[in-house]
């Protein structure tokens, strides 16, 4: 029988994620390695305090808190970068990648946000960069559209990627909680980011969708060139009069590509989704992706977006990957040759701007309780092209009024002019919500 080689791990970083990565090795070890046709090592574990007290129990020998252990360490043959952020995490694999070697992460605003420069340090040097557990915890959807799904090319991607803010959503709707009384039990339970603006805020899941965006279509587009929008302004009579209309509201990355027009629309924002969409039932901290290709018609995947052990098993899923490659597999990673596919894909392509973003919207308006309201704000929105399709008016105890209406066909141009002229009218209390009706046959 032959002797089995020798795979040599090292990690960057400890936290919830590094955990999980050893803990699972270890429970799956036999069965994992009889699979991968080769025994796995973890020999260093870079953290920046040994002492701290950890979850798994790791060889004292195995600690260090010099990352030069792994990334200029000759018997690394794989580099686990799970320390986060774009400062020394950038450095490290920029200095790993330059030497050859095999980087996985779960970084995902390391790879939005430097993705295109790692990727040609790669190439250029012979390294490879495997970055599976930055996108949707433990769903496969980089290996999906990448190799099960690499006959098609995808007019439209979209779903949920940020389990927390699809949490405070979830909970707002089912126990008609408020936003700050959702996000408070969110927080208890630790679903919540140290920034909170990255789940809050959309950037989490936006960094998401920049990445999809580049793998589906080739084009690196930055996170300022984009809608992103977080879950802040979502209030409780929002879902209500939503779900009323028969939808859900929820916080959707959205990338559309119009191939006749050679344009590409990369977006995050909440947005009113149809209750029949497979999508809308995805609730608590579970994400869900949509893929439409060409050839295989709409794919659904849902799962555990988040969390030790859904996105430990993405991290894995890339090590076996690059296990398999270095015994000599064909890589599955992005090479040179690809590199042209991918700039064939994106060849004249042009980002969407706002007024190619059409669709249909509801807007919250907060109004003074007086006569000839609902008169004004109609006039203001047909000034700017825009018609209801529906309206609900809420009177508030403090004689004020809510003003719930959902409109025609319009565009993101004309609903902008459209909300800063209502804010400018003295009837109007606070500036005007909107939120997107997203339809997928839009």
């Amino acid at each position: 029988m032959s002797q089995k080689r020798i795979i040599r791990i090292g990690l960057l970083g400890f936290g919830v994620v590094g955990q999980g990565v050893w803990k699972n090795i270890e429970k799956n070890r036999q069965a994992l390695e009889f699979r991968l046709g080769a025994q796995l090592d973890i020999t260093e574990v870079v953290v920046k305090n040994a002492s701290k007290p950890r979850e798994v129990s790791v060889p004292v020998e195995c600690y260090s808190t010099d990352p030069s252990r792994v990334v200029d360490n000759p018997e690394i043959d794989i580099v686990c970068e799970m320390m986060g952020g774009t400062g020394e995490a950038l450095e490290l694999t920029r200095r790993a990648l330059k030497q050859g070697k095999v980087v996985v992460t779960a970084n995902k605003a390391l790879v939005c946000e430097h993705g295109e420069e790692l990727f040609k340090i790669a190439n250029e040097n012979g390294g490879h960069y495997f970055y599976e557990a930055s996108v949707a915890g433990g769903i496969p959807i980089i290996k999906t559209i990448r190799e099960a799904l690499v006959a098609n090319r995808f007019k439209l991607i979209f779903g949920i990627l940020n389990g927390t803010s699809n949490y405070i959503l979830t909970r707002m709707e089912r126990e008609g909680l408020s936003f700050e009384e959702t996000l408070g039990d969110a927080r208890q339970l630790g679903y919540v980011e140290a920034d909170e603006a990255l789940d809050l805020d959309g950037i989490d899941a936006a960094h998401k969708a920049v990445i999809l965006a580049y793998l589906a279509h080739g084009k690196w587009v930055k996170l300022d060139e984009i809608i992103c929008e977080g879950i802040r302004e979502v209030s409780g009579t929002d879902i209500e009069i939503a779900g009323a209309l028969g939808y859900k509201i929820k916080l959707l990355a959205v990338i559309a590509r119009d191939f006749e027009a050679n344009k590409l629309s990369v977006r995050l924002h909440p947005a009113l989704i149809a209750k029949s969409e497979v999508i809308a039932g995805v609730d608590e901290v579970y994400n869900g992706v949509s893929v439409t290709g060409d050839v295989v018609g709409t794919t659904v995947l849902i799962g555990r977006g988040a969390g030790q052990d859904a996105t430990s098993s993405s991290v894995i899923s890339d090590i076996a990957d690059a296990v398999f490659m270095i015994q000599g597999a064909p890589k599955p990673v992005i090479s040179e040759e690809d590199e042209e596919v991918y700039r064939q894909l994106a060849d004249g392509l042009e980002l969407a701007v706002p007024a190619d973003l059409a669709g249909r919207y509801y807007l919250r308006v907060h109004v003074k309780d007086e006569e000839g309201v609902l008169a004004k704000i109609s006039n203001i929105l047909a000034a700017h092209h825009i018609s209801f399709a529906t309206v609900n008016q809420k009177e508030l105890a403090d004689g004020t009024a809510l003003i719930m209406l959902t409109t025609h066909a319009s565009n993101e141009t004309a609903v902008a002019a459209a909300k800063a002229a209502l804010t400018a009218e003295s009837v109007v209390v606070a500036a005007p919500v909107s939120l997107r009706i997203f339809e997928p046959s839009d």
